[in-house]
């Protein structure tokens, strides 16, 4: 069974079609084919599928499935990687087209030099996917959000640790921290421990953030039922219009993430635009005794 590896800034994804799959993408098959070492190896799996119609004008579907077979609603880097693999395949006609995905349509353009501009949509400063009952009126009142609605700049405590967080719902949800500096920060600490707090019961994408003297942020990543990666699109997306909401830049921001750079543009009424790189890996073959493993039916040499 043919597959694609591609990456965005260094987060890489498998890219399968619906069509040929050879059997079930269950848990199991997602968290094998992802393994750096028992399997291909990447940080999900991108699912091209036919549309459903619920999307007027959509092309093509994009499922996204993340190493421990969660289902995210999407993914940044992965749009950009999809982008430009259904354009290269002839699944969709046209540099600028529409994808349907759990988020709703999302619109991705071809531009020069392997990079893809993608409209994300508004980004929302509220959202059922945090309980702010957990906040109290106190910290609820302590915020920036209460003229203009949505949870900004509320003070918490995460582990014993006192921040200041920012929720964002660009399709998928984020909990944007700004620190001082990034320097000796580790993500895989504290991370975990937002990510997981009865805050967010659908649990939440953990952004730590410092801004820069020339209105750019420095970013490191959390990934919802990933862990830390290089890059996050939607990470991203959400800590530029944070940015912006909370004074600390001014659109076009530029985030430095650890596998290279984003450009966000957040326009009026919070709509969002990111332009970043995205590139083709390998291409490949599940060998039969990998198909097997999978449970999948095997192919003949």
């Amino acid at each position: 069974m043919q597959f694609e590896k591609w990456e965005g800034l260094g987060n890489d994804y498998l890219i399968l079609e619906e069509d040929h799959l050879l059997g079930p993408l269950d848990r199991d098959a997602i968290a094998l084919l992802c393994h750096r070492h028992l399997g291909v190896g990447s940080d999900g799996i991108l699912l091209l599928c036919p549309p459903t119609g619920a999307v007027p004008g959509a092309q093509v579907r994009m499922r996204i499935f993340n190493p421990d077979g969660s289902e995210p609603e999407m993914c940044g880097n992965g749009i950009r990687q999809f982008a430009r693999y259904v354009s290269r395949h002839g699944y969709v006609l046209g540099n600028e087209f529409t994808v349907e995905t759990l988020a709703g349509p999302i619109r991705p353009r071809l531009l020069p030099g392997a990079r893809v501009r993608v409209d994300m949509g508004r980004a929302r400063f509220a959202s059922e996917a945090i309980d702010a009952s957990g906040l109290g009126e106190a910290g609820k009142a302590a915020g920036r959000g209460s003229a203009e609605g949505g949870m900004v700049d509320i003070p918490f405590s995460f582990a014993g640790r006192e921040v200041r967080f920012t929720f964002v719902d660009v399709g998928n949800p984020h909990c944007v921290i700004p620190l001082t500096s990034l320097a000796g920060v580790d993500p895989a600490r504290l991370g975990p421990v937002v990510e997981h707090h009865p805050l967010f019961p659908k649990r939440v994408n953990v952004e730590l953030i410092s801004p820069r003297p020339d209105g750019s942020v420095d970013m490191r990543v959390w990934e919802r039922g990933v862990g830390e990666t290089q890059a996050c699109g939607t990470g991203a997306t959400a800590v530029g219009a944070a940015a912006v909401r909370l004074g600390l830049a001014r659109s076009p921001v530029t985030v430095h993430l650890l596998g290279g750079d984003l450009e966000i543009e957040v326009g009026e009424e919070w709509q969002v635009v990111m332009t970043g790189p995205a590139s083709q890996v390998f291409e490949g073959r599940l060998g039969n005794e990998l198909l097997e493993q999978l449970g999948w039916r095997a192919v003949e040499d």
